[in-house]
């Protein structure tokens, strides 16, 4: 997979830009606030249909402006495609494949796998169980592009089921009858259906993307820690894949009904659904100590950079061929070690852009083999 070219227009502080890529490794070099991660954005929204940095397509286009766009021309092993995002201000969006506009986004994802590291993304150690679940769907959309259908529909039915409880919520505080409506039981089934397809797959993607956790997590650690990821559903399920006949659909829905029926006079008190996968986290242990509350800076460092070899090696398998990596000024977050750990894990291999403030991070033979970019006021030279 290799991403001949970019063209942006209007988007952020770009108005017209076009870059091509000539190397398997570009280096984006520039002063902070120059637009360096405003490049590396694009292509996110290229893959994902979103950006990490913010929900409001408003904020993408440059501010005179009513519309950006974002085109990319992909070579795939079986393909070649260009792919095209219209972002307006009032939030309709427009893709387009090979010219041909797609009446569904779902259409246009899983054409540009990739795989980002950012400073940001500390906060999977360290910050909510939110920053975790959004990971780890973001993940399996790359590997399978229906689960953001899956995903989607699970959280229409969890939207629809607090507007009922919501309005259920006064009249339950100010009286002592049961105002338990029979269209909740209707919702309950919905939400558990939905919610135990939720469960499974991303049980099943932790599974796959263990190993090779594992495997990167003691090489940087020098074989002297050992990684642990533990799912943690909200709704209690056996998730040792090795007992299928445990871990069924409708074992889990059974689950996810019992504990339902369970929260029932709280979940009408407060308005609000406490049940299923929108509450579930993922726990990171290292050497059996869980590295949110224990693990040094150093130790969450690794974890994170484990973590993102990990997803490499797991795209790659799954789609046969590797993903395009995008490092955000991670390298500074790195110490040398794992510097040249990350740095001779991707060789070659993976066409990989990295922004940085300094070449003082890279080694003479990266530097000679790499497409250096400088950046400077949304301008490239």
């Amino acid at each position: 997979m290799y991403l001949k070219s970019l063209n942006l227009r209007h988007f952020r502080n770009y108005s017209e830009q076009r870059v091509t890529f000539t190397a398997a490794k570009t280096i984006i070099l520039g002063d902070n606030a120059q637009g360096k991660s405003n490049l590396i954005e694009a292509v996110e929204i290229l893959s994902a249909l979103k950006s990490h940095r913010t929900s409001r397509d408003r904020e993408l286009i440059q501010s005179s402006e009513t519309s950006a766009q974002i085109v990319g021309d992909l070579d795939r092993l079986d393909s070649n495609l260009e792919l095209s995002i219209t972002l307006r201000a009032n939030g309709r969006r427009t893709v387009a494949l090979n010219g041909l506009t797609q009446r569904r986004q779902l259409d246009f994802l899983g054409k540009l796998n990739m795989v980002q590291f950012s400073s940001l993304d500390l906060d999977l150690v360290r910050g909510g169980p939110d920053c975790r679940r959004s990971w780890i769907d973001g993940l399996l959309i790359q590997l399978e592009p229906i689960y953001a259908h899956i995903l989607q529909q699970y959280n229409h039915i969890l939207r629809q089921r607090n507007a009922r409880l919501k309005t259920l919520k006064a009249n339950v505080q100010n009286t002592s009858n049961d105002l338990e409506p029979d269209d909740l039981a209707l919702w309950d089934a919905q939400l558990a259906v939905a919610g135990s397809r939720v469960i499974r797959r991303r049980d099943r993607v932790i599974q796959r993307l263990l190993p090779f956790a594992q495997h990167w997590h003691e090489a940087i650690s020098g074989k002297s820690e050992q990684l642990q990821i533990n799912y943690k559903p909200n709704v209690s399920v056996d998730t040792d894949l090795n007992d299928l006949d445990q871990n069924t659909p409708e074992a889990i829905q059974s689950q996810f009904l019992d504990k339902i029926r369970e929260k029932r006079t709280i979940e009408l008190y407060q308005g609000t659904t406490l049940v299923g996968p929108h509450r579930d986290d993922i726990e990171f242990t290292v050497n059996d100590t869980i590295a949110r509350q224990y693990g040094s800076q150093g130790q969450q460092r690794t974890l994170v950079l484990a973590l993102k070899l990990a997803e490499l090696k797991l795209i790659e398998d799954v789609i046969g061929e590797p993903p395009i990596l995008l490092l955000d000024d991670v390298l500074a977050e790195l110490d040398l070690h794992r510097q040249n750990q990350l740095l001779e894990a991707i060789q070659d291999r993976f066409q990989t852009l990295i922004t940085t403030t300094h070449l003082g991070s890279f080694d003479a033979q990266w530097l000679n083999s790499a497409q250096i970019l400088n950046i400077k006021a949304g301008q490239l030279y």
